[in-house]
């Protein structure tokens, strides 16, 4: 449009009309930028782009890329970024998708995935996901209007809360075994004494499991960056998960049953090697013992005792000024003849050691660590140091392939000096300040990260370093604990829960951490028995001894400088309640090693939240039973505080006898029961199966070279998975053990001990078997010869565990066979 007279001067109006639309310009661009500045959520928008690749659809959209791949017809991966996808990396997923049928096509609106599992429809405008079953029910979904979106470099997915909707899971957790209406966040963090609603702790594990309207699923969400959790925290329309930085990538896992979830997770993640024999055993720990006289003293007294035991943990004090790879030579002068000593009287010795080396110039192992350049380091190249125990200390970078070599060749000091076990601590990282700099760097296995991407990956690394460490110097099977982890921890560690405290609402909050572990794919688990601060009550400690007998982890440890915690210090009325407790977690050993076996092969853990088998059951999720679980499939706990003299338990909707009389409780009910501080409640559901042995002071004891199976008659066929090996060496990878499915079918009225497997040869010749309930039978056939029954009084806390006078004895039915024939068949 011309502003000028043909004669060159302006026209007024025109130039008027151009003044107005330049304002209404200026305008309209300062209301986008004021739009723009309002509104920082940066939003995925809808599909542009969309390439099928047989199991992987690759998809552009107006703000971000993704990418779906279809891991297996149960498992389907999303991942998200603002930029293009990175090369593939992972510490946590070891697994490669699965070839599998399916089926994927697109219309205008829609992109469709299916399998013989599940099916997944992701809408074009904008990008979101829904995950159906087969039969049209809603999984999961993306809430409409927020789906992915970023805020800053933070990307969050958005999903709809289902009506009724529950989580549970998430790794090492506080609070309710339900965590409807609560918010979490993944920062590895040195929590001492943490309050029994304290978030984060020392550990993530970024995967749950959603339940409602019969349908359950699972979420893990791949990201190394500190991660929050929202399950409808100060909001009534969504849940949601994200982290600080790096890209959305999650695993969306589908089956019918709970527990084919963990195992699809573990697929993913990875599942524990079978631990050593004696770290199942009763482990006694404080903070610190020393001398090596003191040592010797407390091994010498637990057996004085007739305590069983396995294990002795040296904490901080045993090194000298706390440099690692050292011992302080005026308290144990003698490292070797320690070690050997505690060996002959069936103890194995565990050590701590933090991932900070002192910055001492001369110490060996720092010196080697300055030359090989392993630590980790500030953008401009300069080491980072960071004080704790010893000082100024230099840290090893475990995410470097360099820094890992380093550690496994120095952790061969414990081997040499006869140590057992590699107990990590302080390595979330913790240092005096907890506040360490985000530009540290890390190697990641070449890909570099700051502090910020590697901090919850740094505990798991430290753990696998010595775990590769200790298998690399010795055959023997090396036992690794550790403090903080990421998911995929279990491969090379047992974890435990940290600096708790001795109150009862820790112990039970303990329950219910060990589930949560369980649920996220962690089998090897323990508390600090009798709480870590504080001092506890004999009656405390007494439950909590009774209660950790059940823990896969039986550890106690106790704070410096305060009240010694062994189980004799609290008087003889407590040591004469707890013992009994330590003597039938010996007794259960085969039980306990075949749930441990069991775990190595599907992922399912030995503390067993009641969801696992009971996730519909909305008896399970109330305050009341939320800390009940079972130990492996068989043997259901209720943990009780020390003040109660009545307690309400929830049998699930089988039957349950009582462990002591064989009482009989009906599923599906509530019942309040009286208690005493001899026992624990403890129930077996019916058609159970449990190994025994004789009682042994120490897994280094033979025990008799009779087997007690336990039969529980029940309404219901079962089988269980017997399993031996020699408990010390990874020859079982070589075929050396011995394995035998028992399954018991009751409308046969048969018990079946199927053929056995592998070359190891038991060391059982004798079979004891112990009928529980079938008080109406006479007779009895093995293999075809008639077997000859006898009645008894069975009593789980005696020490011979049959008795003539203990009043809470169960009567049962026993017969004794060999254990030679490669079948036998049982007929009743």
């Amino acid at each position: 449009m011309s502003v000028t007279k043909s004669n060159g001067s302006p026209s007024i109006f025109n130039l008027y009309l151009y003044s107005m639309r330049i304002l209404t310009i200026v305008l309209l661009m300062f209301v986008c930028l004021q739009s723009s500045a309002q509104n920082p959520v940066k939003e995925i928008g809808k599909v542009t782009n969309v390439e099928i690749n047989n199991q992987v659809v690759n998809i552009i959209t107006e703000n971000a890329f993704a990418s779906i791949t279809v891991y297996s017809a149960n498992i389907i991966r999303v991942r998200i970024d603002k930029q293009k996808l990175k090369p593939d990396f992972s510490y946590a997923v070891i697994s490669q998708p699965v070839k599998t049928t399916v089926s994927i096509s697109q219309d205008d609106t829609s992109i469709f995935i299916k399998t013989d599992s599940i099916k997944s429809v992701i809408k074009k405008n904008p990008f979101s996901i829904i995950f159906y079953t087969n039969d049209g029910n809603i999984i999961n979904q993306d809430e409409e209007g927020l789906t992915t979106s970023w805020i800053g470099e933070k990307v969050t997915t958005y999903k709809k809360m289902q009506d009724g909707e529950r989580f549970i899971g998430l790794g090492e957790k506080t609070g309710d075994l339900d965590r409807k209406g609560n918010g979490y966040t993944n920062w590895n963090t040195d929590a001492f004494a943490y309050s029994v609603r304290q978030d984060p702790l020392y550990s993530t594990i970024p995967f749950y499991i959603g339940i409602h309207h019969d349908i359950n699923y699972g979420i893990f969400f791949d990201n190394t960056f500190q991660s929050d959790f929202n399950f409808g925290a100060s909001n009534d329309r969504f849940s949601s998960f994200g982290a600080q930085g790096g890209e959305l990538n999650y695993y969306f896992i589908y089956h019918k049953r709970l527990a084919d979830i963990i195992t699809s997770y573990t697929s993913l993640t990875g599942r524990m090697k079978l631990p050593p024999l004696w770290s199942l055993g009763y482990q006694q720990n404080r903070y610190s013992y020393y001398p090596d006289t003191e040592v010797l003293r407390i091994a010498q007294t637990l057996r004085e005792k007739k305590i069983p035991a396995d294990g002795i943990t040296l904490d901080i004090h045993y090194m000298d000024n706390y440099q690692l790879f050292t011992w302080n030579k005026e308290r144990f002068p003698d490292p070797i003849g320690l070690t050997n000593k505690l060996k002959s009287m069936g103890f194995r010795t565990t050590v701590i050691v933090d991932p900070g080396i002192k910055v001492q110039s001369g110490a060996p192992a720092f010196e080697r660590g300055l030359k090989d350049s392993v630590y980790i380091k500030y953008p401009d190249g300069k080491f980072y140091s960071g004080a704790v125990w010893p000082g100024w200390c230099y840290f090893t970078d475990f995410t470097s392939e360099k820094g890992r070599a380093f550690w496994r060749k120095e952790v061969k000091f414990f081997s040499d000096n006869g140590v057992s076990g590699i107990w990590n601590d302080m390595n979330e990282i913790a240092t005096w300040g907890q506040k360490m700099p985000d530009n540290v760097i890390f190697d990641f296995d070449g890909r570099k990260a700051s502090h910020l991407e590697a901090h919850n990956v740094y505990g798991f690394q430290m753990a696998r370093s010595s775990y590769e460490g200790a298998r690399a110097n010795s055959n023997e099977r090396p036992f690794v604990l550790s403090r903080a982890g990421y998911a995929g921890l279990q491969r090379y560690s047992a974890i435990w829960t940290g600096d708790n405290r001795s109150e009862d609402d820790h112990m039970l909050l303990g329950a219910r951490l060990l589930s949560s572990l369980g649920l996220s794919g962690v089998p090897f688990t323990g508390v600090d028995i009798g709480g870590f601060a504080g001092e506890a009550s004999p009656q405390l400690y007494t439950r909590w001894m009774q209660l950790g007998s059940f823990f896969p982890y039986y550890r106690n440890h106790k704070q410096y400088n305060s009240k010694t915690a062994e189980p004799w210090a609290f008087g003889e009325d407590a040591l004469d309640n707890l013992r009994p407790y330590v003597d039938l977690r010996y007794k259960l050993m085969p039980y306990l090693y075949s749930v441990f076996y069991e775990a190595t092969q599907d992922g399912l853990p030995v503390v067993r939240s009641l969801a696992i088998d009971n996730t519909f059951d909305p008896k399970i999720y109330e305050k009341s039973f939320e800390n009940q679980f079972c130990f492996g499939n068989s043997i259901m706990v209720a943990p009780v505080v020390s003040t109660q003299d009545f307690a309400k338990i929830y049998f699930t909707k089988t039957k349950w006898y009582n462990l002591y009389t064989d009482s009989i409780e009906s599923g599906g009910n509530e019942k309040i029961i009286e208690l005493t501080m001899k026992e624990l409640p403890v129930y077996v559901k019916e058609s159970s199966i449990i190994p025994m042995q004789t009682l042994v002071q120490s897994t280094a004891y033979n025990p008799s070279d009779t087997l007690i199976l336990h039969i529980y008659k029940g309404n219901i066929p079962n089988s269980f998975i017997y399993y031996e090996d020699d408990g010390k060496t990874f020859n079982y990878e070589k075929g050396d053990y011995y394995k035998r499915i028992i399954s018991y079918d009751p409308s046969q009225k048969i018990i079946v001990l199927d053929k056995t497997e592998g070359q190891f040869q038991s060391k059982f010749k004798n079979i004891l078997l112990v009928l529980h309930g079938f008080d109406s039978i006479n007779k009895l056939k093995v293999n075809d010869q008639s077997a000859s029954l006898k009645q008894l009084q069975w009593s789980f806390l005696s020490p011979d565990s049959i008795t003539k006078s203990n009043e809470d004895a169960c009567s049962v039915l026993t017969t004794v066979f060999k254990n030679d024939a490669k079948k036998i068949i049982i007929k009743y």
